[in-house]
């Protein structure tokens, strides 16, 4: 029994939509006024590099399940390699509203997170407010094979939007695993009209995954991201009819949150983890994170929210308007 344990790890997926994580800087090329330092939302460096390192403390405390780690987590300070060594940090991490390289860059090597040696991946989307997602690994438990990025070409009517972002890499147990990314069009303008938009990126999702199963039938996927739908919309049930199980369809928190996202006062997840009808069996558990520091009090509904960056223009020195999405996965090696 004892070594069977051995020969089992488990392999740690985070995804989490960050909130606006965007620099000081302005690109010339996208609408990102608001967050420069005589913008709407007064974007310094300062507030910058708070939000970094408040991103860097949520993913840190998606590591483990304990007090001890959440105390830690809140505390502004770098990891030291001693707790890179003795906490299970997330082996994976998809982002969603990440501005671009440069925040990566920062986030990965800049701030509280740069002990942990996490490397990544990220778009270049022609989104107009030049959001894109990210894919954080850590090389200890994913060597990366391959990367691309994948462009959705607009419908009538429809914004450019946030490219796919797909990658491949080997695992502990030597399998190659597959990761697909995505945060699809926003409801802007009424779920109805905003409906087709979403398909449009639900059905690239669809044949990405058809590629590589074309390559390998057993392949292990898992695609990852904020769909901007439920379990229940089309999107996603557009993808799961095609070989995948929304593992997060049910996920909760255990400090009272019943999603990963609260809109007046109603608790669902826009935010999903599926994973290949392959890679099922490996699934241990899909949870909400909702350590206490990552919540405030719901004031106006009850019970409690998650502790966001801004409400409208004010700053509120939070962490996201979302709660991150933990899947534990048992790889034999």
């Amino acid at each position: 029994m004892f070594l069977s344990a051995l020969l089992v790890s488990l392999f740690t997926f985070v995804q989490f939509n960050c909130e606006n994580l965007f620099d000081c800087q302005h690109d010339s090329l996208k609408n990102d006024v608001e967050f420069l330092p005589d913008g709407s939302y007064h974007w310094t460096l300062f507030r910058y590099w708070r939000k970094l390192n408040r991103v860097g403390q949520t993913i840190v405390s998606c590591g483990e399940r304990n007090g001890e780690v959440e105390t830690l987590a809140e505390q502004d300070c770098s990891i030291s390699e001693e707790a890179v060594a003795n906490w299970h940090l997330p082996d994976m991490v998809a982002l969603c509203e990440v501005e671009n390289d440069s925040v990566m860059r920062d986030l990965t090597k800049r701030s509280l997170l740069r002990t942990a040696r996490y490397e990544y991946v990220v778009t270049n989307s022609p989104d107009e407010r030049g959001i894109d997602v990210a894919l954080m690994y850590s090389p200890f438990s994913f060597r990366l094979i391959n990367s691309r990025v994948v462009r959705i070409a607009p419908i009538r009517g429809m914004s450019p939007t946030r490219d796919i972002l797909y990658a491949s890499g080997l695992i502990i147990s030597g399998d190659t695993l597959h990761v697909i990314v995505a945060h699809l069009p926003s409801r802007r303008g009424g779920e109805q009209h905003s409906r087709p938009f979403r398909r449009v990126v639900a059905e690239k999702i669809c044949a990405i995954a058809d590629s590589v199963r074309a390559v390998s039938a057993d392949a292990k996927i898992i695609v990852a991201g904020d769909f901007n739908d439920y379990t229940t919309s089309e999107s996603v049930r557009m993808v799961c009819a095609s070989g995948f199980t929304d593992v997060s369809a049910k996920a909760v928190g255990q400090n009272g949150a019943r999603a990963t996202y609260k809109y007046r006062g109603e608790w669902r997840s826009l935010d999903h983890i599926l994973v290949s009808t392959s890679m099922m069996s490996a699934v241990r558990s899909c949870r909400v994170h909702d350590a206490r520091f990552l919540l405030v009090e719901d004031e106006k509904y009850g019970g409690v929210q998650p502790r966001r960056n801004f409400l409208g223009p004010r700053w509120r020195d939070g962490f996201s308007d979302h709660l991150p999405l933990v899947a534990e996965f048992a790889l034999d090696e």
